[in-house]
């Protein structure tokens, strides 16, 4: 078992370091730290996030030393166990699961639809263990598991291919034409008092463009007034500009903003308000799903040696739930930046009763890396799960609508002052796996803990 969880270990450590290792760049240029202290970091994230493999090859060696080879063809249920729990525990970092990787393989992709990303990564994992175990045995065994492998590859791509060649979900609903606003502000320059009147003024006048060129909903990103919106002490003046200019282009305008309630306790939230043409205030969504370390410090109240990292936090509260979002007759809903990376978060908009899945993120953090370029795709996955289009305003890029296949309608690229103006639908259908969730984790995780049971107890 410890050479199990050894292997396993070394093996997601490897995984996570070639996939979060901007989380180093980013402590040592916002986070002021010393790059010896951000490698050190990021190396404790990638081996923390590299225990859930480590666990699944201890199940799987546990299960391998009871039943043999064959035990090989639970490996898909042992990953997809403790993928689903990485989601979870310690407040979840689902990042890049395994089943994303198929993201731009459409037609393998279309299998989200059903069973959502982790049914994607079981099938990743059944291919590989197919593969593990076709090296391991010999004669008929092997070629059957080969087989059956192909069949279910074939049949999951001919399913795929035939959905998005029907493609019926772009011809539903009503047309929207979404303007999504890439201001690409600096990530220094967004809260600079000098720099504020540059900020507000370059939304504004890409706005009124976005209109010009039709766009029918506008779309900032994440966090892009420089001021908190509707703070009577903040800039009231700016409040006032930007409902003025909702009545002067006559379409609703999303964008990301802090609140502040101010009260005997104040709070501050991480919000997107939602401006109808009129001019008012139709909605607010709170961010629910905050980052660690970022918008909230873990554990703050007992880590008090740590009290002069903890004083550089303004620390945010939780939103409570998804809102709807009043778009003409529509309803449409938003996630802010790596929310959206939460399957569950966005099935609950639309249980609720979304129709267009919107996103908005200030990805300025990441700089030229990797990180904009895996957002985006695991962004793009939640509209294959819910066959909805979706819509991202990111501030320094990617923005871009993606169609409910997956299939990028347009998109900008990184580090560009662009606007995005592409037609979406709203849709009412809902797919499978809007029904049914993560049932493929939970079948998963019931399986692994009564096999488990079943060859503690020698009952197999």
């Amino acid at each position: 078992m410890t050479r199990a969880f050894a292997l396993g270990l070394t093996t997601g450590t490897s995984y996570f370091v070639g996939t979060i290792y901007w989380t180093g760049s980013v402590l040592v240029q916002f986070g002021s730290v010393n790059i010896i202290v951000a490698l050190v970091g990021m190396l404790l994230l990638a081996a923390y996030l590299a225990i859930f493999p480590a666990v699944t090859a201890v199940i799987v060696s546990r299960l391998i030393a009871r039943l043999g080879v064959r035990a090989m063809f639970f490996a898909p249920a042992a990953w997809v166990a403790t993928e689903f729990a990485r989601g979870y525990v310690f407040g979840g970092f689902p990042w890049v699961p395994l089943g994303n990787s198929q993201v731009t393989v459409l037609p393998v992709a279309q299998l989200a639809s059903l069973l959502g990303v982790y049914g994607l990564s079981a099938l990743v994992a059944y291919v590989n263990a197919t593969l593990a175990f076709a090296l391991l045995t010999t004669g008929r065994s092997r070629f059957t598991a080969l087989a059956a492998a192909a069949v279910v590859i074939l049949g999951v791509g001919a399913w795929g291919a035939w959905r998005i060649a029907d493609g019926s979900l772009t011809r539903q609903g009503d047309p929207i034409r979404v303007g999504l606003i890439q201001g690409n502000i600096a990530q220094e320059d967004k809260w600079k008092p000098s720099e504020s009147r540059r900020i507000f003024t370059t939304y504004l006048a890409m706005t009124r463009d976005a209109v010009r060129r039709g766009a029918e909903y506008v779309i900032w990103p994440e966090s892009s007034t420089p001021f908190s919106f509707e703070d009577p002490k903040d800039s009231p003046a700016a409040d006032a500009m930007v409902r003025e200019l909702a009545r002067e282009t006559r379409v609703p305008m999303l964008f990301g903003s802090d609140q502040v309630i101010r009260s005997a306790t104040p709070e501050l939230y991480n919000a997107a308000f939602l401006i109808t043409p009129e001019g008012r205030t139709a909605a607010v969504y709170r961010k629910v799903h905050l980052v660690p370390f970022g918008e909230f410090f873990p554990l703050q109240r007992w880590l008090k040696f740590v009290a002069p990292l903890v004083q550089r936090f303004a620390p945010f509260s939780a939103g409570v739930g998804p809102v709807m979002l009043p778009v003409g007759s529509h309803r449409a809903s938003t996630a802010i930046c790596y929310e959206v990376v939460f399957p569950e978060l966005t099935r609950a908009a639309v249980l609720a009763g979304s129709e267009l899945l919107t996103t908005v993120t200030n990805d300025g953090w990441y700089g030229y890396s990797s990180a904009p370029y895996q957002h985006f795709e695991m962004a793009s996955m939640r509209a294959i799960e819910h066959g909805r289009y979706l819509a991202r305003a990111a501030n320094t890029g990617i923005s871009g609508v993606v169609d409910p296949y997956g299939r990028i309608v347009a998109k900008s690229s990184i580090f560009e002052q662009v606007t995005v103006i592409a037609e979406a639908r709203f849709l009412t259908s809902r797919t499978v796996y809007a029904g049914i969730g993560d049932a493929v984790a939970y079948a998963a995780i019931a399986l692994i803990g009564a096999t488990l049971v079943a060859v503690r107890l020698k009952w197999i």
